[in-house]
């Protein structure tokens, strides 16, 4: 029995042992899975902070790649010189009509207007024009209304259309027959340019709308349109509505110059209703407002109303700040298109101008030429008697046998014509 309880307290101290040992190792792999985790942690913790360290070396050191890409990325690139934007600038003079051009325009099958036949031998050169303007000597108040002679016009719509067709992007609408038809005539008038699509200025039909200002984007140029007139033969400006003609007045010339400037425009062109009739000369009033034009910023002056060309000229203009610039006044047009007999107002011409905006902002004219035009009137035909000629190109054809259906008498007077146009405008 004793030898059993000896064996049996071995077994004990064995078995005690062994749940010893097995505490022991599973507290040796706790602290060894402890100490292995923390090893792990410290690792990361370290490859972190070495990669940000070797980050921000390379940030700083001259020959890493990440240096030479930011180095190429803050070499400055030369920006080029702006090329110079040059456009052409078309104008006409005044638009008529008389009686006897609707009439002649009328088309009896139809009961229709149709005036594009008159512009048949010059509408290429308006269309081809990046922008073209004229200068509006009726009213089209409507049907209704009936159509009109002088003293007081009213015409028909047809009219307008056509010019669109031939190109023609502005009229100028302030003149002396502006209020022909009255304020409503003078309204309808605006809504049947927008209804064409032919741009304008001069006229008003409120507060607001005078004092915005025609701007036109040429070949990203802007190009700034302003239009007054002496007045409007005797017709009182309703007194509700003295916005409705914009008249020759300084302070209002002067407000809309300094309107455009605050608006960054490029060019600013003042087109004048102004000079006496029939005149083939400037006067001196004419001659103080382009001065006045001039030095408030004006670059282009193009002149209406005598009926007859009057002279052009170039201007180098000082203004009072020191600024030179260079400016173009063209006094008047003449008429494009009329049934008026008394001399020189047949003729005309359609002026080009090339404006150049440099790089340097600055605006010149590079070049000016002009095509002489003849209102011309056959007595062969009952309708469609009335063209605007091209007098050079009709004289080379008659000249060449190529078209001799003017007859010899309209060949010499186109000859005449010629001559006094270029009298007046290459004195």
């Amino acid at each position: 029995m004793r030898r059993n309880r000896r064996i049996r307290n071995r077994r004990n101290n064995f078995d005690d042992q062994r749940k010893y040992i097995k505490t022991l190792l599973a507290v040796v792999f706790i602290l060894v899975l402890v100490l292995s985790l923390v090893v792990i942690y410290n690792f990361f913790q370290n490859q972190s902070k070495y990669d940000e360290t070797v980050e921000s070396a390379e940030k700083v050191v001259p020959n890493s790649d990440v240096n030479n890409n930011l180095a190429e990325n803050d070499v400055e690139v030369e920006e080029e010189d702006p090329e110079p934007i040059t456009f052409t600038l078309t104008a006409i003079g005044d638009v008529m009509c008389h009686n006897t051009q609707y009439m002649d325009a009328y088309d009896s099958s139809t009961g229709e207007y149709d005036f594009s036949y008159v512009f048949e031998d010059i509408a290429d050169y308006i269309s081809s024009s990046d922008i073209a303007i004229g200068n509006l000597e009726t009213c089209f108040a409507g049907e209704e209304r009936g159509y009109s002679n002088y003293p007081t016009f009213n015409s028909p719509d047809a009219l307008i259309y056509d010019l669109a067709e031939i190109g023609i992007d502005v009229l100028t609408t302030a003149g002396n027959h502006a209020l022909d038809m009255g304020f409503s005539g003078l309204s309808r008038t605006i809504d049947v340019l927008d209804n064409a699509g032919i741009s304008h200025t001069g006229t008003a039909v409120s507060q607001e709308d005078q004092d915005q200002i025609l701007i036109k984007d040429v070949n990203g140029v802007k190009v700034a349109f302003l239009n007054y007139t002496y007045g409007t033969n005797g017709i009182a400006l309703p007194s509700d509505k003295p916005f409705c003609v914009n008249l020759i007045d300084r302070d209002l010339i002067k407000k809309h110059i300094d309107s455009a400037k605050s608006q960054d425009v490029d060019v600013i062109v003042a087109c004048m209703h102004w000079g006496t009739e029939y005149q083939t000369t400037q006067n001196t009033e004419q001659e103080d407002l382009a001065d006045f034009l001039f030095q408030n910023g004006v670059d282009i002056i193009l002149g209406n109303h005598p009926h007859t060309i009057q002279p052009m000229e170039t201007r180098t203009v000082t203004l009072e700040d020191g600024t030179v610039k260079n400016c173009f006044v063209i006094y008047a047009l003449g008429n494009f298109i009329c049934d008026q007999n008394a001399e020189n107002t047949r003729n005309s011409i359609i002026l080009n101008l090339d404006i150049t905006k440099n790089p340097d902002e600055t605006i010149s004219i590079s070049n000016i030429n002009y095509i002489p035009i003849y209102m011309y009137k056959t007595s062969n035909t009952r309708t469609k008697r009335m063209k605007v000629l091209d007098i050079e190109k009709t004289i080379e054809n008659y000249e060449n046998g190529t078209d001799t259906s003017i007859g010899t008498s309209t060949y010499n007077n186109l000859k005449t014509q010629l001559q006094k146009i270029k009298n007046i405008l290459e004195k």
